[in-house]
């Protein structure tokens, strides 16, 4: 999706700032280097003018400075893993890439605390916060090739959000570069602060078309002692939805709570990812952590419940091989939904928490209308259900029933009183729909903090709002 490739758009003096500025790999600039930075896991491209990719503050600083004196739009990037086209370089412009800025600058055991640059991958600080005994929650489904900017940018979710919260919940303070070049310090290292306006809350989620991130400070936790995961199977849906009421309703509070229903155990059965009974029509995916000594009545209380509602299937392990053979069929559900078909739209809606059933309801039906097929599943815990809509481009008239029956989902949704986002954020993919959320005056809200922070409209154009 989007544009070809589009001639370069940089006068020779600029190409040589860029080069003067970001010596050697640090600047690409032949389409052959720069195509694979048009694109992300959205499948939406742009070809850029060039990329850079700076390693100090210091560059970061000259490049904002320069691109608002040139008016050049510039495109913050991190590993690529949004799913709705949010670091794309549509229009044209140099896209700025944060994988030089690796770097994991403390942990603090006294303090809980870590600060990191925005190019360090999820998994690799919470290995290194493990060593020490530490913990750091949020765990989108990209974690082992997403970067901390990224998730900052996008305020991404996770499987742990249901008993954890989101990223957002984790960033204590950053420093970032505006356009132009300023630098702020905002937040800072301790866990409350109530003085002045929450600034860091408001570049967390801005999908960076405020200010670039450089350095973020992060909340981190005690590891939990002990952990076990129960995969559960139902013949009905609905069986499996009240099962999973009723957990919550009982006082219970998992870590992890996913869902798959009769479409995604499809999909996992064509692809012989697992083992799944005959008649199984969902599962649900629960994770325990706590101290050891109470996680076996956890566990005991937890079955007891599931229990009641009659699954087919109930597995439970104890051990790191158990979990993840039984977290291997949500892991493997994303590539065996090709099955279906070769091309999907994705939808990460939420919904309260007790409306989840209508909306996984109303997204098979909005699939069986348009002929397509509709795959639901997601974190059941915050209601944040991710639906792809799979088809085939290439069939008459396929895409287009792929897109009506995406506006069918977010109508209802909306009437579901949701949103059409749960943690993906807006990027392109997103933005023919924003304006059913939210009312003329709170975009124009937006849009007037955007002039403040920058005035000449450079950063990431185009995205969000």
């Amino acid at each position: 999706m989007g544009s070809a490739a589009g001639a370069d758009g940089l006068t020779q003096q600029q190409q040589q700032f860029l080069r003067d500025l970001f010596p050697g790999r640090q600047a690409l600039f032949p389409q052959e280097q720069t195509w694979i930075y048009g694109s992300d896991a959205g499948r939406f491209f742009a070809q850029p003018w060039a990329v850079v990719r700076p390693s100090t503050l210091e560059q970061v600083q000259e490049v904002l400075q320069w691109a608002q004196t040139e008016r050049v739009p510039l495109f913050p990037r991190a590993r690529a893993t949004n799913v709705v086209g949010g670091c794309v370089p549509l229009g044209g412009g140099v896209v700025l890439s944060t994988l030089f800025l690796d770097r994991i600058l403390e942990l603090d055991e006294r303090d809980f605390t870590a600060v990191v640059q925005p190019g360090v991958s999820t998994s690799r600080l919470q290995v290194r916060a493990e060593e020490l005994g530490l913990f750091y929650p949020p765990d989108p489904a990209s974690v082992g090739i997403s970067s901390i900017g990224g998730n900052a940018a996008t305020n991404a979710g996770g499987m742990r959000a249901v008993k954890y919260g989101v990223t957002g919940d984790y960033v204590l303070g950053c420093q970032a570069v505006l356009p132009g070049g300023r630098t702020i310090r905002s937040g800072g290292r301790v866990h409350k602060d109530a003085v002045g306006l929450d600034l860091t809350s408001l570049l967390v989620g801005s999908e960076g078309t405020l200010a670039l991130m450089t350095e973020l400070t992060l909340k981190l936790l005690p590891r939990p002692q002990a952990s076990a995961s129960l995969l559960a199977g139902f013949a009905e849906q609905e069986a499996g939805l009240e099962a999973a009421g009723a957990v919550f309703r009982s006082g219970l509070l998992p870590a992890a709570v996913e869902f798959m229903d009769r479409k995604a155990v499809e999909c996992l059965r064509s692809a012989g990812a697992c083992e799944i009974p005959r008649g199984t029509d969902c599962l649900l995916l629960f994770k325990l952590d706590g101290s050891r000594s109470c996680l076996d009545s956890e566990i005991e209380a937890l079955e007891r419940h599931l229990r009641e509602h009659g699954p087919n299937t109930l597995s439970t392990g104890v051990t790191p091989s158990e979990e993840e053979e039984l977290w291997q069929p949500r892991r493997a559900l994303n590539p065996a939904s090709f099955h279906l078909g070769p091309d999907k739209l994705s939808l990460d809606v939420t919904v309260p928490r007790g409306s989840v059933g209508q909306a996984v309801d109303r997204a098979q039906d909005a699939g069986r209308r348009n002929g397509i097929h509709a795959v639901t599943f997601g974190h059941l815990g915050d209601g944040n259900i991710h639906v792809n809509f799979i088809h085939d481009a290439r069939g008459p008239g396929q895409a287009e029933a792929a897109g009506k029956a995406a506006w069918e989902l977010v109508f209802q949704v909306l009437h579901l009183r949701g949103t059409i986002s749960g943690e993906h954020g807006v990027g392109l993919a997103k933005l023919p729909y924003v304006e059913l959320q939210l009312d003329r005056e709170k975009v124009d809200i937006m849009r007037g903090i955007k002039q403040v922070f920058d005035p000449r409209g450079i950063l990431n154009p185009g995205k969000g709002y």
